[in-house]
Order: C-alpha cells, then structure tokens, then sequence
C-alpha cells in the first residue's frame, strides 16, 4: 500500500489552486461552480483534469492512436463546454488551465497532485442516484485512499443547484 505525504500548505508565492475531473457526469457541474465560487471568495485557480482511460490493445497501435486522438478532441470539447458554462453562470474572471492525461484516473490525480505543489483542494461533484457517490468519489473520499490523501477533498451533493452552491462556498 502506497502512502501519500499530506500537503499543509502552499510554499509562499503560490497561488491556490483547486482541482475538478472533468469527465461526461452531470455532477462534474457542481464541483466544477462550487470550486470556482470559492475561488472568487478567496482567490486561487481552476485546474481541470481529464483522464484518457486505457483500453487494452497491445496488438492494434493504430487503433490506440485513434481512441487517444478522439479522447482528447472530447476533453477539449468539454472544456469548452464548461468555460462557457462558468461565463454563463458569472465566473468568467476565475483564472483556469485545462489538463489532459493517460492512465488511470486515481493514479493520474495523485500523479498530477504530486508535480504541481499549488493544487490544494480537490472537489469532486457527488452522484445522486441510487448506485452510491460514483466511483471516483467512492475511491478517493470514502475509499482506501481517503485517510492518507494529500490534500483535503470537497464532496459537493450533485443536486443542488447554482444559488445554493454560491451560498455554501
């Protein structure tokens, strides 16, 4: 079992930022306004990862190249999608970069938590059907992970909607 070091706090000169999976769920919404109302309370970034799964084929290069290709034309589409959500819905001035990567997602987050020592909070959007939180959450909030993460993580309830999320944060 790999531990993690916990991150207490920014080196000076740092700015906050906070990290948001983006991916086609319909909770990614509320991580993604909570995360950018509490950056226009107290400041910081928006760094939004997404993750190219593998797929197996280890005997069909060409095909790999395609997936991956497509895969990243959708993240681009949907971090298009999500900055003019964000423009809609008021936060236009929240400062954001946007992040592809290829592996697994857990492995991806704590790689990319690992390289970039301003990432400080992860918010993730909680699922709201019956099935439970959704996987990632379930893995890195309530999961093995949860108790040696590296810095703190937000579970914002998927369902609620833009006034109450700029209420809570």
């Amino acid at each position: 079992m790999t531990t993690h070091k916990t991150r207490l706090s920014l080196e000076e000169g740092h700015s906050r930022k906070f990290l948001v999976i983006v991916d086609e769920s319909r909770e990614v919404e509320s991580a993604l306004f909570f995360a950018a109302s509490r950056i226009q309370h107290s400041g910081g970034s928006l760094a939004l990862l997404y993750v190219i799964q593998p797929q197996d084929y280890q005997h069909w290069m060409g095909v790999k190249q395609v997936q991956l290709e497509e895969e990243t034309s959708k993240a681009k589409a949907l971090f298009r999608m999500f900055r003019r959500k964000l423009n809609t819905a008021g936060f236009e001035t929240v400062p954001s970069e946007e992040i592809i990567r290829e592996g697994k997602v857990a492995d991806e987050i704590l790689k990319l938590i690992d390289e970039d020592q301003d990432i400080a909070i992860l918010v993730l959007g909680a699922a709201t059907d019956a099935k439970g939180p959704g996987p990632l959450v379930s893995s890195l909030a309530v999961g093995k992970l949860a108790g040696t993460f590296p810095i703190p993580v937000t579970i914002v309830p998927g369902d609620l909607t833009l006034d109450e999320i700029t209420r809570l944060a």
